[in-house]
């Protein structure tokens, strides 16, 4: 049995840091495991220009634990007015993509995108700049049912986003369905996907096994147990296509265990152990370090990083809660037992 696993230094492509007194207190479980990470632009207002992303990007590096050299990745937030000619100003200020959301889709999404149309210039000028586009795949339309919405979203808009754009790297971002883990293994080489441990780890019934379970609520939602297998084989497959993004999404518990609860799972203060779990019930350990640290820089055209972290198997109680500026958040398996850790550096 493998007792340590020694891995390249990974990446989070998929990362929510928030602002503020919130961001300086989970920006330390994020660097402590990453050396970047994709920061996503749905702060209040949204991150919709380059010199947004500059300012920002400057806030998180100054929030950084002392001694440490994670570097936040920025993206802009797509809109239904997003000019084409910033897409220039995004690349010379090192934006690395765009984020899709459809608006009303998810947290802070209010501001999306209402019709893909609206955005063709863009979407253009984003083509031959060759900054990708990172895709929130579900429609938002209330008739369509909340554990399709995904599948209609692959049928309506990326199936034809990707033939009206064929140069355009896509990353299909928290995939949850067998749909869209076969979408993207029929895709071309510009298309891959980020896939989050809570997805990995629990299907649907979790959300109401022993009652409602509001810190596995999340968007887009847990699925049936048939998709949750199917993004372990896709997680675990050594496919390039397929690489980390955790999704963390930090909301205060009062936040979470109300009526009309947020969505999102924080998932970063434990993140490469909560895949180490999904990784070793495979039998595929041999194959997190291409999935953490390797398939993500190569889809990105950065390069690999040099450093490495180490996970030890040993059992550990993850803390029930942790501070959140003036509140507490709750992190995922918080209060349960893991049986691998992260070493210390």
């Amino acid at each position: 049995m493998v007792a340590t696993l020694t891995l390249t230094r990974p990446d989070d492509w998929h990362l929510h840091l928030r602002d503020g007194a919130a961001m300086a207190a989970v920006l330390p479980a994020s660097a402590r495991q990453f050396a970047r990470a994709v920061v996503m632009p749905n702060l209040r207002p949204p991150v919709t220009t380059a010199a947004q992303a500059i300012a920002y990007r400057e806030r998180i590096r100054a929030a950084r634990p002392a001694g440490s050299s994670f570097e936040p990745l920025m993206t802009l937030y797509l809109t239904d007015d997003t000019p084409p000619d910033e897409i220039g100003r995004a690349r010379q200020a090192g934006v690395v993509a765009l984020k899709l959301y459809p608006a009303g889709a998810t947290t802070n999404s209010d501001a999306g995108v209402t019709d893909l149309r609206k955005t063709r210039a863009t979407l253009e000028a984003m083509q031959r700049e060759g900054l990708p586009l990172l895709v929130h795949g579900e429609v938002s339309d209330p008739d369509v049912d909340l554990f399709d919405r995904e599948a209609v979203f692959i049928d309506r808009h990326l199936i034809p986003l990707r033939r009206d754009f064929p140069g355009l790297k896509i990353v299909f971002e928290h995939i949850t369905t067998r749909e869209g883990v076969q979408y993207v293994q029929g895709a071309g080489a510009l298309t891959a996907a980020t896939v989050t441990p809570q997805h990995l780890l629990y299907n649907r019934n979790a959300l109401f096994t022993g009652g409602l379970q509001p810190h596995l609520y999340c968007l887009p939602v847990l699925k049936a147990e048939v998709h949750r297998q199917a993004l372990v084989v896709a997680a675990t497959s050594g496919s390039p296509k397929f690489f980390l993004g955790t999704d963390s999404a930090p909301h205060a518990v009062h936040l979470k265990e109300h009526a009309g609860g947020h969505a999102g799972c924080y998932t970063a203060l434990c993140a490469l152990e909560l895949y180490a779990r999904v990784f070793d019930a495979a039998g595929a350990l041999d194959q997190l370090e291409g999935f953490a640290s390797f398939h993500g820089a190569d889809f990105y055209g950065l390069p690999r990083n040099r450093g490495t972290v180490t996970l030890r198997r040993e059992r550990w109680s993850v803390p029930e809660t942790v501070p959140f500026g003036e509140a507490t958040l709750k992190p995922l398996c918080g209060g349960e037992t893991l049986d691998w850790r992260l070493v210390a550096d």
